[in-house]
């Protein structure tokens, strides 16, 4: 959008110009091709700006009567249709021309700089997000003069020029060729073809005088008459070449120069040689005229989301029309959150009672179903009649204990606690644990896992027997990781939404999941009558609709014969086929391969949006027994096109992500298994495919796009596991030079190699370890990283080097406290705690600004803990303390990991083994060390009786940690990290002595 007065900027600068039309001196209309310092948008984005609009207004799905204006003013910026290049283009309207039948608009294209009258019917609104960028085409004037007329007086019998309020045709021809040469069409850049000159002045002002088509404009002059000053050209000065030359290589704007004021001077650039033969470039110095101001027009967005629903589901459009309470909704004004699509549709269903599955990448986040649930149930008067039983009305499992914890600081937050009263249990495997719980009666809304609710309805089945809302969040993972125990807790709502008592009372399942599984099938199926299904990733909706993926390896060079031996060319039932490719090119490529089968091949591309109505009404006749329908496409024309009942969809463009390879499956969407409609379930014999062509240019995709095709039935070419195998392997050998990764090193797996950005194989360099590897060993862990990970430090009795050094640097401290000036990152540095001196090492230093005060992070290299320490707090450290090297080391206990599959400890028992192990010496035995870091099984603390030999063993921390219920036992631990080694030492044909224990 220009407001009005901005092209005012050009005035006295030199811009460059593209003529477009000359309709006088007074009205060129030209672009700027270049302005001051380059300041001009590119050709570029105004080809990209015309793409978008055809897209957008040839959409066959658009609301023709919503971008329809009225009423029509004139000023007003719209688009309209351009027949001759059939195309829509921006314009402002300057007339409405309006009679009995019909109403046509008289406007300007304002990036064509034609003049058009179009019926009404053809314009549209402007949508806002078209209006970015400046008017292209401007209208110019030639300043400082004006036209001037031949009188001619019959009577006196003589001829003189006088003043003129208009131009001649004459004068105005002379412009054109003027401006254009004759070898130029209409349009093109403003040049002029000059043979044998390199630097020439035209000043278009005085050679329109000199031709005495106009004379110079004088503010005080008001008389008919013209005087020889009126007639006399005025030469620009011989100064201005040099500007020229400055302006050009400088890039600068040049300098103000003596031509007279308004005056228009035209020259050439200095090009090289090789363009001088042929034609020079025109910068011109014009005054702009004002254009008038763009109003803002507010755009709309929509986004696909799959909706199957027994009953019709409306949207919400916003916080002010969702269905939750007021306290709910001033907590999300607070929050500033913003409805999803999933919500909108989600939230509705919920509050409504309704089963609801949702799969969107946003499900991740309680507040996509909490809010309409915590209202739904704070508002229902349904659970007095299941007054004979006391226990939760509503479960919401989640798939760990750190989920548990956010969904009950959401609740917290959402102001429930006071109604609902949520409680929160997370139960350890230990035998009497579950019986010991004691949920309070007025608690309607209990938060755990399912391993714990399980153990709960061992114990305490009576307490669920008013259930009537089952949530469960990430239900992906939930089957994934308790399958069975999902199975317990189904069987077990089922038998009580189907007793007696609770058949008047609301009966809901939510279920909520980034990913569609298998497991969803059943669920729905089983234990969700009457579901609303709502599913915003179009990847994922494909999964759940069963469509049948199909992979082809081919060449480049013969991916058309490939393609055209997988199409069906005589289909027994009628076929839609969409062919979806990457640029406009290979669809023109497409068309043709097809065209020589002989079939219905239809086309459409960016350059082609006129041809969407007639390419759609042809697409949507119901195909005959034994027809194939085949559209080529790209990728930008599938939303134009609104296709959503096309049988098979073939990849002949690689998809470059998942949202895109979603949005082709998308054109699917009316032929996907719908388990809410029985009906078309069962008359939907012709399952829908897509067919994708993975050619030698794709492979850096392969790895992303088998992760998705194995959740299918789809069958695996060889050829591609074989060289997705090779891609893992090549991206675990650029890991090489990374930490191993510490859940391999803690519990023998990682959670997800596929993901994890840490090594995953042994590295003889990096591994190498001069910790001991077998024997028994003094460990003083003095930081717990988490119950089974600690650092700290061995301790030798044949060594006193850290004994010594702490004793030196108590000494020198106790004297002398030097802090340090400028703290760099990497130096050594002393920290002193209580009585203690510790050795740091600075790993960052902050940005300080204008601070006096400020913290570093620091890592304590004799302990292994970082922290974050004030700068004023440390010291230097002189150099007789930097000799001896760091003594932290890392200790892993073997043999434990975390209950329930979960990924990480509990904090409850970290902090319990904390406060037990910490600063206190054990003993332990070595089984394996790698780089820095010792693997010990078991570590015991062991104390010795006073006054006796006798040595007691006060504790075993494995069996510490085994018996806060939340850990087992890894017996394969061990073996799998000796396995791994093995594996390096034979690939690199090396020997490694600390791997055996």
């Amino acid at each position: 959008m220009i407001p009005e007065g901005k092209l005012g900027h050009f005035v006295g600068e030199c811009v460059k110009l593209c003529l477009s039309q000359v309709e006088n001196p007074s009205c060129i209309w030209a672009r700027v091709i270049c302005g001051p310092a380059g300041s001009v948008q590119s050709a570029g984005q105004y080809d990209d700006l015309q793409v978008r609009m055809n897209l957008f207004y040839h959409d066959v799905s658009l609301d023709v009567k919503r971008l329809k204006p009225s009423p029509l003013q004139e000023g007003q910026v719209c688009v309209v249709y351009w027949s001759v290049c059939k195309s829509w283009c921006r314009a402002v309207v300057e007339s409405v021309l309006q009679d009995s039948a019909a109403c046509q608009v008289h406007c300007l294209l304002v990036d064509h700089g034609e003049h058009l009258i179009v019926p009404s019917d053809q314009v549209r609104v402007a949508m806002h997000n078209f209006l970015q960028l400046p008017f292209w085409v401007r209208r110019f004037r030639l300043a400082g003069i004006k036209p001037t007329t031949l009188q001619v007086s019959i009577c006196e019998e003589k001829a003189e020029l006088i003043p003129s309020s208009e131009w001649d045709s004459s004068a105005t021809l002379y412009l054109h060729n003027l401006l254009q040469g004759e070898q130029k069409p209409t349009g093109c850049s403003v040049e002029v073809h000059v043979e044998g000159f390199v630097d020439v002045q035209i000043c278009v002002n005085d050679d329109l005088v000199a031709k005495k088509f106009a004379y110079y404009s004088r503010a005080s002059d008001h008389s008919g008459a013209l005087d020889e000053t009126d007639r006399r050209p005025a030469m620009l000065k011989s100064t201005i070449l040099t500007l020229t030359d400055t302006f050009l290589s400088s890039n600068a704007p040049p300098a103000p120069t003596c031509s007279p004021p308004g005056k228009i001077s035209m020259r050439t650039e200095r090009w090289p040689p090789l363009m001088m033969t042929s034609e020079f470039s025109v910068i011109c110095l014009l005054c702009p005229q004002v254009v008038p101001s763009v109003p803002s027009v507010p755009s709309s967005s929509s986004s696909s989301v799959l909706v199957h629903s027994v009953l019709p589901v409306e949207p919400i459009s916003s916080l002010d029309d969702a269905p939750i309470t007021d306290t709910l909704r001033r907590v999300l004004r607070r929050r500033r959150y913003a409805l999803s699509p999933a919500d909108s549709y989600c939230w509705s269903s919920v509050a409504r009672g309704c089963s609801t599955l949702l799969i969107s990448h946003s499900a991740s986040q309680p507040l996509s179903y909490l809010p309409p649930l915590l209202s739904h149930i704070q508002l229902s008067s349904c659970f007095s009649c299941c007054t004979s039983s006391t226990g939760p009305v509503t479960v919401l499992v989640c798939p760990g204990w750190e989920k548990v914890q956010a969904v009950s600081d959401l609740l917290e937050e959402n102001q429930v606690t006071h109604s609902l009263h949520p409680v929160t249990v997370l139960l350890g495997v230990g035998k009497d644990e579950a019986k010991a719980v004691k949920i309070p009666k007025n608690c309607l809304l209990l938060v755990t896992t399912p391993f714990t609710l399980v153990r709960l309805l061992a114990s305490h089945c009576f307490l669920f027997l008013r259930l009537c809302h089952l949530v469960l969040d990430e239900v992906d993972q939930l089957f994934s990781v308790a399958p069975d125990q999902m199975a317990t807790i189904l069987q077990h709502f089922q038998k009580v939404i189907s007793s007696e008592e609770t058949t008047s009372c609301p009966q809901q399942l939510v279920a909520v999941a980034k990913h569609w599984s298998s497991h969803m099938d059943s669920l729905l199926a089983n234990h969700m009558p009457d579901p609303c299904v709502i599913i915003t990733a179009a990847e994922e909706a494909a999964l759940y609709g069963n469509v049948q993926q199909m992979i082809l390896l081919a060449l480049d060079s013969s991916k058309a014969s490939v393609l055209l031996g997988a199409l069906d060319f005589s289909p027994e039932v009628g076929q839609k086929t969409l062919i979806v490719a990457n640029s406009a090119e290979e669809v023109e490529d497409v068309c043709k391969a097809v065209t020589c089968t002989s079939a219905l091949c239809l086309k459409t591309h960016e350059r082609l949006t006129h041809q969407f109505d007639s390419v759609i009404q042809q697409w949507r006749k119901t195909p005959g027994r034994g027809t194939q329908v085949i559209l080529v496409t790209t990728n930008e024309c599938l939303v134009s096109l609104g296709i959503t009942d096309a049988t098979c969809v073939v990849h002949y463009g690689f998809p470059s992500s998942p949202r895109l390879f979603g949005s082709r499956l998308a054109c699917m969407v009316d032929n996907f298994r719908n388990v809410c409609d029985t009906d078309h379930t069962e008359s939907c014999s012709q399952p829908v495919r897509s067919l994708l062509l993975i050619s030698e240019r794709n492979s850096r995709h392969v790895v992303g796009i088998l992760r998705y095709l194995k959740r299918t039935n789809a069958l695996m070419p060889p050829e591609l596991l074989s060289f997705a195998r090779g891609v893992h392997v090549a991206r675990e050998e650029q890991k090489n030079n990374q930490p191993l990764c510490s859940f391999l090193k803690s519990f023998g797996v990682c959670r997800d190699s596929s993901v994890c950005p840490h090594r995953h194989r042994f590295n003889s360099q990096l591994d190498h370890s001069v910790l001991p590897a077998s024997g028994i060993i003094q460990v003083l862990p003095l930081y717990i990283k988490t119950a089974s990970v600690y650092c700290g430090r061995i301790v030798r009795k044949d060594e006193g080097g850290f004994d010594s050094l702490a004793s030196e640097m108590a000494a020198y401290y106790a004297e002398n406290k030097t802090p340090a000036k400028e703290p760099q990152e990497g130096g050594l540095y002393a920290v002193q705690e209580d009585e203690r001196f510790h050795r740091v090492k600075v790993l960052s230093v902050p940005d300080r600004g204008d601070r006096l005060f400020f913290s570093v992070l620091a890592y304590f290299v004799d302990e292994g803990r970082e922290e974050e320490v004030k700068s004023h707090q440390l010291l230097q450290l002189p150099a007789q303390f930097h000799s001896l090297p760091g003594q932290a080391v890392e200790i892993i206990v073997c043999q434990v990991k975390p209950a329930d599959a979960e990924p990480d400890w509990h904090p409850k028992v970290t902090r319990a083994m904390s406060q037990k192990i910490r600063g206190l010496q054990h003993r332990a035995r070595a089984v394996l060390s790698l780089g820095n870091t010792v693997f010990v099984d078991p570590m015991v603390r062991v104390t010795e009786v006073p006054g006796m030999k006798t040595l007691i063993n006060e504790y075993n921390v494995q069996s510490e940690i085994l018996s806060s219920g939340m850990g087992v036992s890894n017996p394969q631990h061990v073996d799998l990290l000796k396995a791994l080694c093995r594996e390096g030492v034979a690939a690199h044909g090396e020997e490694a002595s600390h791997v055996s224990g």
